[in-house]
């Protein structure tokens, strides 16, 4: 599949993201009016959620597939829907920065959740879970965390952010897979020594 246009790349970009926007939004209501559902009500809608978000992540892997430029501009989409099919994130707002690629947005978020804690406005154990999402989103996003951040993300990981760990290596290979057969299809039919050099260029 050749590489769409910027514009066409730029389209197709807002429209997925305004589709998990939506998701995002679902989940969202859901925990706000969790006292107002019976657990049984809480758990199927929830589950029903999590199974399109699951749908749009298939839908997600076929657009992306062969296609290095949407690969780029939607990995960190994919992850984040990965964090939340698999439920090591559990803050929507997070999920959302996290799949728009916006580093400065979630340290803002970081910090305002230091100063509730501080006041008494955010409880130890919520602010515990969010920022390890937070911290695990920035780790993922290329940012580097201090000392003290990599040692609370270590000192608090639970197994579902371990398993997501896990699987998000396992796209990174995948990623990276995909990166070198697209350049092979690249450099097709091309004079040995030049395609060796294209395929440099492209690692």
């Amino acid at each position: 599949m050749a590489s769409r246009g910027t514009t066409e790349t730029s389209k197709l970009k807002q429209n997925l993201e305004e589709q998990l926007d939506r998701l995002m939004q679902q989940l969202q209501d859901l925990e706000e009016c969790r006292e107002e559902l019976d657990a049984d009500e809480y758990e199927e809608t929830k589950k029903e959620t999590l199974e399109q978000l699951s749908e749009f992540n298939d839908s997600l892997k076929k657009i992306m597939s062969g296609d290095m430029t949407l690969v780029d501009e939607l990995s960190g989409m994919q992850l984040a829907i990965q964090a939340a099919i698999s439920q090591a994130f559990k803050t929507p707002e997070v999920i959302r920065m996290f799949a728009k690629k916006q580093p400065r947005q979630l340290r803002t978020r970081l910090a305002e959740m230091d100063r509730d804690l501080m006041v008494g406005k955010l409880a130890r154990e919520l602010y515990t879970q969010q920022k390890v999402e937070i911290l695990t989103a920035l780790r993922k996003l290329g940012e580097k965390l201090t000392g003290d951040d990599e040692m609370f993300l270590s000192a608090n990981a639970g197994t579902a952010l371990s398993q997501f760990e896990r699987v998000s290596t396992d796209l990174g290979e995948e990623w990276q897979c995909s990166h070198w057969s697209f350049s092979l299809g690249v450099v097709e039919n091309v004079p040995p020594g030049l395609a060796m050099s294209l395929l440099l260029d492209n690692v």
